[in-house]
């Protein structure tokens, strides 16, 4: 879609196409179907905007609540933060003046400023962008709040906010890049905007190479989401309030580095615990195993095993039943004593593939159970347990 289209598919003319295509529940693969159907009563460009956008709206009602009054490309959604966690970054800015949101894109983090800062200055250099972000801030109520730039970010004439918030690009051609320095514009183009505006935040990958932030005095922040981990967001200036952190969402809850924990190395006990990735990500451990009187079943593996449980949002419990060294004879026996005909793989540090597994063990029976595939102190073991 071009800005000419976009612009055609807010007129009279282009929402009655919208909401013809929003009817028939368009899919990808159901796409060239309805292109031609609804052709026959629309323009074939705003016929093909409007499919788009439907479906689009669709994917995107997991990230936002407003879903179906917004409008997106495909890059620019998969690439935006969900509602939860851009309301969730922008209260760093809460008694902030002036926040400029660098590299808006569809406008994702300029939703979750405007909720917190009375004055946002959106800034990207795709103008299709800009308008549709335009019309997503309007969605909500709050395109009061933005004012619109449409420039090249290393060429930015500085707006005048007090703090910023940075979403470098990190495609190339249509393929992911990896390295901060590889970012359009590179992470260090942040440092240059610090001059004017001390307090700021920058969005990056969650498999950043940590390496590659050794030179920046930033708070690291990773952030998952019901279990999934999302992003990464460094934080400069007075919005940082610590070295490293792991939150995960809904909550929030935050995890913090613990200098005293002290990781401890041993069997398996009555539980396991699986660390979110947020925690794995942070390097938060043996932080976590300290507030739980875990301990790892081995140096170099996350799992965590303790005598009691101990509730937490930072991980996954179950109770285990049985802990034994690895042997596909043995197992298969062990579950079957247990009557178990269906069962969940996890693996960390096992060669073995879930699926091939699962067939190798050819299960019948009522039950259900979790299997764990891992080292303890070195040696292959499997863990049988259940959720709790």
């Amino acid at each position: 879609m071009d800005l000419a289209t976009f612009q055609a598919l807010l007129t009279p003319t282009g929402q009655a196409t919208l909401a013809a295509a929003t009817a028939l529940a368009p899919t990808d693969e159901s796409f060239l179907a309805h292109l031609q159907r609804l052709q026959k009563d629309y323009p074939p460009a705003l016929a093909k905007a409007a499919l788009d956008t439907a479906i689009l709206r669709a994917k995107a009602a997991a990230k936002f609540s407003r879903a179906m009054a917004m409008y997106f490309t495909r890059e620019a959604l998969e690439q935006a933060s969900g509602e939860r966690i851009s309301r969730y970054r922008a209260g760093r800015y809460a008694g902030q003046a002036h926040v400029a949101d660098l590299g808006c894109g569809i406008g994702g983090d300029s939703l979750g400023l405007a909720g917190v800062v009375p004055r946002v200055t959106a800034v990207d250099r795709d103008p299709l962008r800009l308008a549709m972000a335009a019309e997503n801030l309007a969605a909500y109520g709050l395109q009061e709040r933005l004012a619109w730039v449409e420039a090249d970010l290393t060429a930015l004439p500085w707006p005048g906010a007090g703090a910023f918030f940075f979403d470098p690009a990190r495609r190339a051609g249509g393929r992911r890049t990896f390295s901060v320095r590889d970012y359009d514009p590179p992470l260090a183009q942040a440092l240059a905007w610090l001059e004017h505006a001390p307090a700021g935040g920058v969005k990056i990958s969650p498999g950043v190479d940590l390496d590659e932030l050794a030179g920046y005095d930033a708070e690291v922040e990773f952030i998952s989401e019901r279990g999934d981990l999302k992003e990464c967001a460094l934080w400069f200036g007075p919005l940082r309030t610590a070295a490293r952190r792991a939150t995960l969402l809904p909550g929030p809850h935050s995890l913090l580095a613990d200098p005293a924990a002290r990781g401890e190395v041993g069997p398996p006990q009555a539980y396991l615990y699986e660390p979110d990735p947020a925690v794995l990500r942070a390097g938060l451990v043996t932080t976590l195993a300290a507030q739980l009187d875990a301990r790892q079943l081995d140096p170099d593996i996350a799992y965590l095993t303790a005598p009691h449980l101990r509730p937490t949002p930072f991980a996954r419990a179950y109770a285990i039943e049985d802990a034994l060294p690895f042997q596909l004879k043995r197992l298969r026996e062990r579950l079957r004593v247990l009557r178990v005909g269906r069962v969940t793989v996890k693996k960390r540090g096992s060669p073995l593939e879930p699926e091939v597994l699962i067939k190798q063990l050819r299960l019948e029976g009522p039950e259900e159970r979790v299997v764990v595939l891992t080292h303890v102190e070195g040696k292959a073991w499997a863990l049988i347990g259940k959720s709790v």
